[in-house]
């Protein structure tokens, strides 16, 4: 989104002191640009809203599974401790406005809020929408301004923002914020607008890549087991020189291009920069309550319980039954040899490829995903 003054404000985006703001705009495709209009008219501004979607809040409200994860009941360590990558960038800014205020702001803009496992807050209702009608709600009352309307350009002179020129009109102004958002979701309105517009103003654009994005593996048992959800399962990510890169207990999905589920996701921050360089290795445990040992003896008892079956009949209790053909195959134990004769080696190879299930890491799906 974009902030912008019309001319004739006092101090402006240079000047000095507290600016007198006559006519800001905002070019809006998110929650920063809202609560950007909010504070700047808090603060005697007259605003704005330039949105090129239909309605105000559009990724709002497909966060959190529709319930919209406001923010996390934690202090700034805590969220600084859960950035992948150059956090440190952030910490002035979320010591100004922590995860406290922002409870506080949506509270008292009457959206009742709840904390759930992880510290994760949400609305009470566990609707989305309760936060974007709060949002429209404050920008109503404070008199903000909403255009429909995308911004291409900002225009400026001797070193000072002129206007800012969308698809309809230009809007005079001396004080811009670029809050566009970044590239993830172009359904939702963020399509890089603002790494264009602000390359243009001059400034430099280190590459955009994708986080909380699935992966992508160039093993063809992915595609065999697609849909099919892994759960209680630790994931470990290693460069080729085992080089530990991410590790974290939850749940998966196999999918016809490789992985996906809230964990890979996860991990996703932690591999793109690497996957430009070279493949990586994603190592999964699918019975990580269990030791090599219990494993060992958890197969035996199944086994004894099973004598008279075939081995790829006996394997049921142990894993769920798309996985149960990749399993045998990677085991190298005959299928149809019975269970009674499967030897020690046998069971430890199969104990093995259960606790080190390994996948090929190739890449990372686009920021339509």
């Amino acid at each position: 989104s974009m902030f912008i003054t019309a001319p004739g404000s006092k101090g402006g985006a240079s000047g000095g002191g507290k600016a007198s703001l006559t006519h800001p705009e905002l070019i809006d495709w998110g929650l920063c640009g809202e609560m950007a209009a909010i504070a700047a008219a808090k603060n005697g501004a007259q605003v704005s809203l330039i949105e090129p979607n239909e309605r105000l809040g559009k990724k709002i409200n497909i966060t959190g599974k529709g319930r919209c994860n406001v923010t996390n009941d934690t202090d700034l360590e805590g969220l600084m401790a859960h950035i992948p990558r150059n956090g440190r960038f952030l910490y002035s800014a979320l010591s100004r406005f922590t995860s406290r205020d922002t409870m506080a702001f949506f509270e008292g803009c009457g959206v009742p809020l709840k904390v759930e496992r992880g510290d994760r807050v949400f609305p009470v209702s566990d609707s989305a929408f309760d936060i974007t009608d709060a949002l429209k709600r404050q920008v109503k009352t404070l008199g903000v301004r909403w255009l429909h309307d995308r911004a291409a350009s900002v225009e400026t002179a001797d070193g000072r923002v002129t206007a800012v020129t969308g698809e309809k009109e230009t809007y005079p102004a001396d004080a811009v914020i670029v809050a566009t958002g970044g590239m993830s979701y172009p359904g939702t309105g963020s399509t890089g607008d603002g790494y264009r517009i602000a390359a243009t103003l001059g400034h430099t654009i280190v590459e955009p890549r994708g986080s909380l994005v699935p992966l992508v593996s160039n093993d063809d048992c992915c595609r065999h087991m697609q849909g099919l959800s892994l759960k209680n399962v630790e994931l470990t990510v290693y460069n080729g020189k085992n080089k530990l890169v991410f590790r974290e207990f939850g749940e998966m999905l196999f999918t016809h291009y490789g992985v996906s589920g809230p964990v890979l996701l996860s991990a996703s921050s932690y591999a793109a920069k690497k996957l430009k360089k070279a493949p990586l290795t994603l190592m999964i445990d699918l019975k990580p309550a269990l030791s090599m040992e219990q494993l060992d003896a958890r197969i035996l008892r199944d086994f004894e319980a099973e004598k008279n079956k075939q081995f790829k009949n006996a394997l049921n209790h142990l894993y769920p039954s798309k996985l149960i053909p990749v399993i045998i195959r990677r085991s190298g134990i005959e299928p149809d040899k019975q269970v009674n004769a499967v030897t020690r080696e046998e069971r430890r190879r199969l104990a093995e490829v259960t606790k080190h299930f390994t996948l090929t890491l190739t890449g990372l799906r686009g920021f339509n995903e």
